[in-house]
């Protein structure tokens, strides 16, 4: 008899979620019946996807998957109460539906963030007697305080006290990353209830068999280098501005993309344009089975978050995709996401926040062969199948589902 998973998480598809459709999808290949107990599609733009209608329950199935979704307050905007509402809501919603109306499931997989996941899980666990693996993408309360969403002291001590409770009243977490279950250990948490699974990426996507550039794709004989995703306040991306400066006194030959939108975005572009600084191009974000094609015109691919203790632990989700997509990476972040691209041998590394020793690293990419380049992408790709592809993830998880399902 098949064992039964409720995963548990406020995203999923049609929403950009890096546990979702396709990780559900992997279960029910390995053997698993999945329900999906979600929220009414609204992120990131806080707004209602179109097609859709918040009400008391709606049902579907996708490829054998049961999705069920229950109401939420739609938000996602910068407002701390709408942020607050949305993650409480969803939470009051799953815990209801998870006590009281789901078939009741052998093993609960939660996703984390928000922490309201975890403890609406938490108590479905104790009620209906169900083991519960916690997946920590986001540090609480450090991602809050580092990315400026709470600067409370007094509330990021509640929220630390909240985390505690969660971790001590679910069976199994998984952590993307060293560092994260490091920091886990610390604080008290029990080493063998800790495991790091790397987040792998929409491997079917990212991947570009096109041999042709998108048409807004800026034609160039410059080295191009691409920055793909959200341009917030974590990303410091004056800090690859002024790197470009430096290489443009340099007379160096390089070209970069900004691939996506954010907080940030509308004020890096009046900036690049203030300061009448050329080849520095901003495309608009595009849809996810799109991205493959642009990441393959690129010649090198950028990671870059600001200094912060956080994500010295912390292993961007675009690091895998980048692997993936089989290209050199430049990672300007340290710690456990550094350490990633040394082992694999795919890219160059350099401090974080540091205009001087980012420029520095573009130049020894730059110098590096054609050959050499080659061989970097071609790393990236082998390591990422070993070592944090979908299937080596899934079948992870699976064990521990099976383990805890006994």
């Amino acid at each position: 008899m098949a064992i039964r998973v409720l995963l548990l998480t406020q995203w999923f598809d049609p929403e950009p979620t890096f546990k979702g459709l396709v990780f559900a999808r992997e279960l029910v290949a390995q053997g698993f019946e999945v329900e999906v107990v979600t929220g009414f599609p609204n992120y990131p733009g806080g707004k209602l996807y179109p097609g859709y209608k918040i009400k008391a329950l709606q049902r579907e199935v996708v490829d054998g998957i049961h999705i069920t979704r229950v109401p939420l307050y739609p938000s996602h905007g910068q407002s701390g109460i709408g942020r607050v509402l949305n993650y409480v809501s969803f939470a009051a919603s799953a815990l209801l539906y998870g006590l009281l109306r789901a078939k009741k499931p052998d093993v609960i997989y939660a996703y984390h963030p928000p922490l309201t996941v975890g403890i609406a899980a938490a108590f479905i666990r104790f009620f209906r007697r169900v083991p519960v693996v916690y997946d920590i993408q986001d540090m609480w309360p450090d991602t809050l305080k580092a990315t400026g969403m709470f600067s409370s002291e007094k509330l990021l001590k509640v929220v630390s006290s909240v985390c505690n409770w969660v971790y001590r009243h679910v069976d199994q977490i998984v952590v993307l990353s060293p560092g994260f279950k490091r920091l886990l250990i610390e604080r008290g948490v029990p080493k063998q209830k800790v495991d790091v699974i790397y987040n792998w990426c929409a491997e079917d996507l990212v991947s570009s068999s096109s041999v042709s550039l998108p048409d807004q794709f800026p034609e160039t004989t410059k080295f191009r280098i691409l920055f793909a995703g959200n341009m917030g306040k974590a990303q410091s991306l004056d800090t690859v501005i002024e790197a470009a400066q430096l290489l443009r006194k340099n007379n160096k030959q390089v070209a970069f993309i900004f691939l996506g939108g954010g907080v940030e975005a509308s004020r890096l572009e009046a900036l690049v344009e203030r300061q009448k600084l050329q080849d520095i191009f901003f495309l608009p974000a595009v849809p996810m089975s799109e991205v493959g094609a642009y990441l393959a015109g690129a010649d090198a691919l950028l990671v870059h978050l600001k200094k912060d203790p956080l994500f010295r632990i912390t292993i961007p989700s675009k690091t895998q995709a980048y692997m993936a997509a089989g290209k050199p990476i430049l990672m300007a972040v340290e710690g456990d996401a550094a350490d990633l691209i040394r082992d694999a041998g795919c890219g160059v590394v350099s401090e974080s926040d540091n205009p001087r020793a980012l420029a520095e690293a573009i130049i020894a990419l730059m110098e590096v062969s054609e050959e050499g380049r080659a061989l970097m992408a071609e790393n990236g790709q082998a390591f990422y199948r070993k070592e944090l592809s979908l299937q080596v993830g899934v079948e992870r998880f699976a064990a521990h589902f099976r383990r805890l399902s006994k």
